[in-house]
C-alpha cells in the first residue's frame, strides 16, 4: 500500500523591531540557507512587528512551516492566552478588545489547519539565525527601507558585508545597544553625534539672548573637542528651533560636518520670515540632507508623532548624543530616559545656563 509522506516543514525564524516603541518599525524573517525578507512600518509598536513579521514568514513560504520566534509575546499569544481570547470573542479578562487581533486571526487560523508549528529561542543568546533576523529587523526599522533575497547574509559574520552600512557599537547593560542598530545608508559615515533638547521658551526666547548664545559656546566647545577625539565626527540635527539649532550652528563653528534630518517636508513652514530664513541657511551648508517621511502632518497631533519617530531614528542611527535639558522640564524627561537606555554612558547632558 502507498504511504503518503508528509513533506518537511520549512523552517523561518522571525524577529521584530521598533524604536522609539511605539514609533518606526521593522521585521524580519529567514530561512537557514533559503530566501528572506525585511519590511517597515513609519508608526507601529514591538508587539506588532514581531507578529507581522511570523505573518509574513508564513505566507511567503511553502506549508508547513515551523516558525521560531524569540518573542514571549507570540509564544504565550500562540500557546496560551489565544484559547480563552477566541472563548471570550476576541476580549481580554478585562472585557477590553485584543490588540492587534487582525493578526492574532490569521496566524490562528493557520495553525488550526495544522500547517504551522512554533519553536521559541531565547533572543540574543548566540543562535545565528536569530542573530541575523534580529538585524535585519534593526535595519529595516533605521532604515524605513524594504530588502529580500533568495539566499540570506551569511549569518556567522558580525556585521554581513552586504548589510549596508552594517556597524556595531558599545552594549549597553551587556546587550546590544539599539544604536547598534544596521546604520541607515542615507547618513555618511563616521563617528555619529544625534543632537536633541530644549526649544526657545526654555533657551531665553527666539532670538538671539545670553542663554541661547551660552549653550552654542558650550556645544562648540564639547563638538571641538569631540573632533580631537574622532576625526571623522559627524553631528545629527533635525534642526528644530532651540538646541537642535544651535548643535548645527556650533558645529559649522567647530569645523565639523552636520546631518540635518528633517522628520517630513517643509517643517518650518509655519515659523516666522527670520527663522525660515536661518533654517533654509542651516539646510544649505549641512553636508547630507535626510528627509525621514514623505507625507507632511495633517495637524499638531501626527506632526508630534512624526518627530517622535525622528527621535527614534536619529537614537537608532547614532553612536552618541548631546541632550540640551535642565532636568526639571518633564517634555525631555522620557526622550531623556530612552537615550540613557539605548547610549548608556554615550549621552551627555548639557544644562543651559
Amino acid at each position: 500500500m502507498l504511504r503518503l509522506v508528509p513533506p518537511e516543514p520549512v523552517t523561518a525564524y522571525t524577529d521584530g523591531a521598533c524604536v522609539p516603541n511605539p514609533g518606526p518599525g521593522g521585521w524580519a524573517w529567514a530561512v537557514p540557507e533559503g530566501p528572506f525578507a525585511a519590511g517597515a512600518d513609519p508608526d507601529t509598536t514591538n508587539n506588532r512587528m514581531e507578529l507581522i513579521a511570523v505573518v509574513e514568514a508564513i505566507a511567503a513560504n511553502p506549508h508547513p512551516v515551523h516558525v521560531i520566534t524569540d518573542s514571549v509575546y507570540v509564544k504565550s499569544g500562540i500557546e496560551t492566552w489565544r484559547h480563552a481570547w477566541q472563548a471570550n470573542g476576541w476580549r481580554t479578562k478585562a472585557r477590553s478588545d485584543v490588540k492587534n487581533r487582525d493578526l492574532w486571526e490569521r496566524l490562528c487560523a493557520a495553525v488550526d489547519a495544522g500547517e504551522v508549528t512554533f519553536g521559541w529561542v531565547k533572543g540574543h543568546s548566540g543562535d545565528p539565525m536569530n542573530d541575523l533576523v534580529d538585524r535585519l529587523a534593526a535595519q529595516a526599522c533605521a532604515t524605513q527601507e524594504p530588502r529580500s533575497g533568495e539566499a540570506p547574509p551569511d549569518p556567522a559574520t558580525h556585521g554581513p558585508p552586504d548589510l549596508p552600512g552594517a556597524t556595531v557599537v558599545a552594549s549597553v547593560a551587556g546587550r546590544p545597544s539599539v544604536a547598534a542598530a544596521v546604520a541607515d545608508p542615507r547618513v555618511p559615515a563616521g563617528h555619529r553625534l544625534a543632537a536633541f533638547g530644549h526649544r526657545p521658551p526654555e533657551l531665553g526666547g527666539y532670538g538671539r539672548n545670553p542663554v541661547s548664545d551660552s549653550v552654542r559656546r558650550r556645544l562648540r566647545e564639547i563638538l571641538a573637542a569631540k573632533a580631537q577625539l574622532h576625526p571623522d565626527l559627524v553631528v545629527l540635527t533635525g534642526l528644530q528651533l532651540g538646541a537642535e539649532t544651535l548643535a548645527a550652528e556650533a558645529a559649522a563653528d567647530a569645523g565639523v560636518p552636520y546631518v540635518a534630518v528633517l522628520p517630513y517636508p517643509d517643517p518650518d513652514k509655519v515659523w516666522s520670515a527670520d527663522a525660515r530664513r536661518r533654517f533654509a541657511e542651516l539646510v544649505s551648508a549641512a553636508s547630507a540632507v535626510v528627509t525621514l517621511e514623505r507625507k507632511v502632518p495633517a495637524d499638531k497631533a501626527a506632526a508630534g508623532k512624526a518627530l517622535a519617530r525622528r527621535d527614534g531614528w536619529l537614537a537608532a542611527n547614532a553612536d552618541e548624543a548631546l541632550l540640551v535639558w535642565d532636568g526639571a522640564h518633564a517634555s525631555l524627561r522620557d526622550l531623556h530616559r530612552k537615550l540613557e537606555q539605548r547610549l548608556g554612558d554615550d549621552l551627555w547632558v548639557v544644562e543651559p545656563s
